[in-house]
């Protein structure tokens, strides 16, 4: 199974303490000084959407977002352009501009520190309902990879799997690991893992 469109999302320590408001400015700002190589074109604000989007930085290949969905808060990587290579490439791809996200906002003068990543929990989506339905045969072609990610992004860490099997939601993964994890020390182990699999 191909899949394309990946989502990350990592959920935030404290997400009571934190303005959405606040962060408006702050991708306005991104899309004058952007530090990827996305082409990165509005903001589209959705605070008025109870567990909704949230903020969203609209790009030309992927979208970034301070994301409610679920009543729950984190820092969203929504890959939209299709993306060659392999399936292994593609996670890789949306889980280091998650984390590459998250960690500018964690840094951001203007946020006080407040956007933190809680350390434990990620979330995959593929947003494509087509090309990876919610059902068994998905999990069973996405697993493998999934795993083979997870093991390199933890190292020894214990962590557990929830695949949420609602056949009307997206197919999606929840991940929480038994220690906590900083964005630097995820980003250099996911550095690792895709030279690995770039060397091949």
């Amino acid at each position: 199974m191909e899949f394309q469109h990946v989502n990350v999302k990592l959920f935030l320590k404290n997400p009571e303490e934190i303005d959405l408001a606040a962060v408006v400015p702050v991708f306005h700002d991104w899309i004058q000084t952007p530090s990827s190589g996305d082409l990165l074109l509005d903001v589209a604000d959705y605070r008025h959407v109870r567990s909704g989007p949230g903020v969203v930085l609209v790009g030309h290949e992927g979208n970034y977002s301070l994301d409610n969905t679920g009543g729950r808060l984190g820092v969203r990587y929504n890959r939209k352009a299709e993306l060659e290579g392999s399936n292994q490439d593609r996670l890789v791809q949306a889980m280091k501009a998650a984390l590459e996200a998250c960690q500018r906002l964690e840094s951001e003068p203007m946020l006080d520190g407040k956007v933190q990543f809680n350390g434990r929990e990620i979330e995959v989506t593929i947003n494509d309902r087509l090309l990876a339905p919610n059902q068994a045969e998905t999990r069973s072609a996405t697993e493998p990879e999934l795993l083979m990610l997870f093991s390199t992004l933890f190292g020894e860490a214990e962590y557990s799997i929830d695949y949420p099997r609602d056949p009307r939601n997206l197919f999606s993964v929840r991940i929480r690991t038994s220690q906590e994890f900083g964005t630097t020390e995820l980003l250099e182990n996911l550095t690792e893992v895709g030279q690995v699999f770039h060397s091949r």
